[in-house]
This record gives C-alpha cells, structure tokens and sequence, in this order.
C-alpha cells in the first residue's frame, strides 16, 4: 500500500538504519518495526502509571506527575533504609 506519513526525525532516521542494516526498503523496515512493537510483551510500567500529552509518567488514579526527581529520591530512600 502506498501512502504519505509525517513521522519524527528520530524515528525516521532509526528506521533507514535498520532498512540499510537488513538491506530491506524503508517501507519493509517500518512494517518489520510496528510488528515487533505490536508483538512485544505489555510494557513494564505499573497500570497505576500512565503516560501524559508530554510523555511524562503520571500517577493514573490522580493524575500527578511523577518527576525524574521524585523517582531519584525515592531511590536513595530505598538505599539508605
């Protein structure tokens, strides 16, 4: 199937290297990739947290985010108790 898509740089760029690594046209690459995302396990990331319009992780029953910050204090909490 033909078609025209708006996709970021950085997604582009990741698949015409994996195209040229398999020697495969880009279309074939991009096809390979969203299969192997659809096929991948369920992600990792607790159903208590969701991602926002931003990307950022927020807590899913309040909707607050969850900041880099927040994650490396708990963190050393974890190691100093």
């Amino acid at each position: 199937m033909r078609t025209s898509i708006n996709i970021d740089t950085d997604i582009y760029d990741l698949a015409i290297a994996y195209a040229k690594g398999n020697g495969i046209t880009l279309g074939a690459a991009i096809s390979e990739l969203v299969r192997r995302g659809e096929q991948a396990p369920q992600s990792r990331i607790s159903p208590r947290l969701k991602r926002n319009e931003q990307g950022y992780l927020v807590i899913a029953r309040t909707g607050n985010v969850l900041t880099p910050e927040m994650v490396k204090e708990f963190s050393e909490d974890e190691v100093e108790g």
